[in-house]
């Protein structure tokens, strides 16, 4: 199995239908590349075509990287043709991606043949590549990045106790809180209402979940975006009573360096760098929040309403990636003249008087995240609790205000306020699948208080302890990844470890 030039050959195979699952392993594939190995990633055209620019430029330093394009047979399974991500898409189609995208099972296969791969690193999402990597005697490693079941390493040690102690099964409704018994921190606490339904009831799910957990079972090991200086009693927990063999390689997302990366990164960005640099220049240090929810999360326009009141009522200077409600197939027609639909989604006059105030600038869309967090203005983050923003946010060294909504985000809340502590809780309690109804979980009030609280002084000493365990960790992050430090070690050491089984 050895390459002619000794070099591990490693193939990712990112899940395409989520930005949140696309984009950190991109990253991940680069710094392996950057490491020595040599990487090819496997990817629609589409994608190839978006990430080619930094895939060139990372060759151009020497790196050995590029893409294996594949086109999806979409229209095999009834999906329109470009049909590749979830955004706009109903439950039902989403399954139907995934079979698409599992048709290309036997050419990746015969690549990985021919190509004699070392691995493959692979999305959770896609647990056939378990049956592969066995076919053809090569290891599968998991790439735990974050969405559906539960990833990274707190929400994976979060997830065995409950499977290991079903604590949510002995208590009496689903507003009353119970611990998760076995962890390094005893008050990691919560309610049933706050877990994933697929704890409680699998129903439609409960093939692709079994799928999944039997294929983690057949795999070599497991790749973490994050550092052991972030959660250290979690690693050693996770490699004593969950077993295997555990190499945390981030954040991935500190391998961009320059701002032109930073800008680029993930979709085509709907306001330019420029634009964004110089409203935060005209800003105070540490006087803006800046507020997003990801790319797949749904929110209630009326939810919309409230986010955009309580900030306009707190007074504190905020960047708000406030995506259009269209994007997630609201029908214009059925809902005009309500409030925050059809095409009314701000109060009446708000984005004129943030914009004539300087209080305020609005994203419609995609936006440069990392360039916008580790800005000297950025004082705050409002977040969804999604791990690449929260790993981010920590990488940036930036405290946060959590709203978790979906997935794994309530077991990260808890991470960022109760482990962590460079966090407080906006109060939403209630657990939201990506395909069911949004509705208001959170008031105005609550935006507002939080804001005020980390922004403007009501969190007083305890705000300011907050604020400099956050800068800490991000300190902490950016040593993890540079030469001799823990991540560093870790990606050298998993090279090695592929290298020595050619020889085992």
């Amino acid at each position: 199995m050895d390459s002619k030039d000794g070099k591990v050959e490693m193939f990712f195979l990112p899940c395409i239908t989520a930005r949140g699952h696309l984009i950190p392993m991109m990253d991940a594939a680069r710094v392996f590349a950057a490491h020595g190995a040599k990487v090819t990633i496997i990817i629609t055209p589409y994608y190839a075509k978006l990430y080619q620019k930094s895939i060139e430029q990372d060759q151009s330093l020497g790196h050995e990287i590029d893409f294996h394009t594949f086109e999806l047979p979409t229209s095999e399974f009834g999906l329109p043709e470009g049909c590749e991500n979830q955004l706009s898409i109903s439950f039902e189609m989403s399954l139907k991606l995934f079979k698409a995208i599992e048709k290309l099972q036997e050419p990746i296969e015969q690549l990985l043949r021919e190509r004699c791969a070392d691995c493959i690193v692979s999305d959770m999402f896609f647990p056939w590549t378990a049956i592969s990597a066995a076919r053809l005697g090569i290891p599968r490693l998991l790439f735990h990045v974050t969405g559906f079941h539960v990833t990274g390493l707190f929400p994976l040690c979060c997830d065995d106790s409950l499977k290991r102690h079903a604590p949510h099964e002995k208590v009496n409704s689903d507003t009353e809180t119970f611990v998760l018994p076995g962890l390094p921190d005893d008050n990691i606490k919560f309610s049933k209402r706050q877990l994933p339904f697929w704890y409680t009831a699998k129903a439609d799910l409960e093939h692709l979940q079994d799928n999944m957990q039997e294929a983690e079972s057949k795999t070599y090991g497991v790749l973490v975006n994050s550092f052991y200086d972030l959660e250290p009693a979690y690693a050693k927990y996770f490699k004593n009573e969950v077993g295997k063999k555990l190499w945390l390689a981030g954040p991935v997302c500190l391998f961009n360096k320059e701002n032109e990366q930073k800008t680029e990164r993930g979709e085509k960005n709907s306001i330019d760098g420029g634009t964004v640099l110089n409203w935060l220049n005209s800003k105070e240090p540490k006087s803006v929040l800046y507020v997003s929810f990801g790319s797949q999360v749904r929110m209630a326009p009326e939810q919309f309403l409230e986010i955009a009141h309580g900030l306009e009522i707190s007074g504190c200077p905020f960047i708000w990636v406030a995506r259009d409600m269209l994007e997630y197939g609201d029908d214009e027609k059925n809902n005009e003249g309500r409030e925050g639909r059809g095409g009314k989604k701000l109060p009446d006059g708000f984005e004129e008087r943030m914009m004539k105030s300087g209080k305020g600038l609005i994203v419609r869309s995609w936006a440069p995240q990392l360039l916008i967090l580790e800005h000297q203005a950025i004082g705050g983050f409002l977040t969804h609790c999604g791990w690449n923003s929260a790993i981010e946010g920590i990488g940036a060294g930036v405290p946060m205000i959590t709203w978790p909504i979906t997935a794994e985000h309530f077991f990260i809340e808890s991470l960022v306020t109760d482990v962590l502590k460079t966090g407080i809780r906006v109060g939403n309690e209630e657990w939201m699948w990506l395909f069911w109804e949004p509705k208001v979980t959170v008031a105005r009030d609550k935006v507002e208080e939080a804001v005020k609280w980390l922004m403007g002084g009501g969190g007083g000493d305890e705000a300011e302890k907050m604020r400099i365990r956050a800068k800490e960790f991000g300190e902490k992050a950016k040593k993890a990844v540079d030469y001799g430090g823990s991540s560093h070690a870790d990606v050298i050491a998993l090279i090695n470890d592929l290298k020595s089984r050619r020889s085992a």
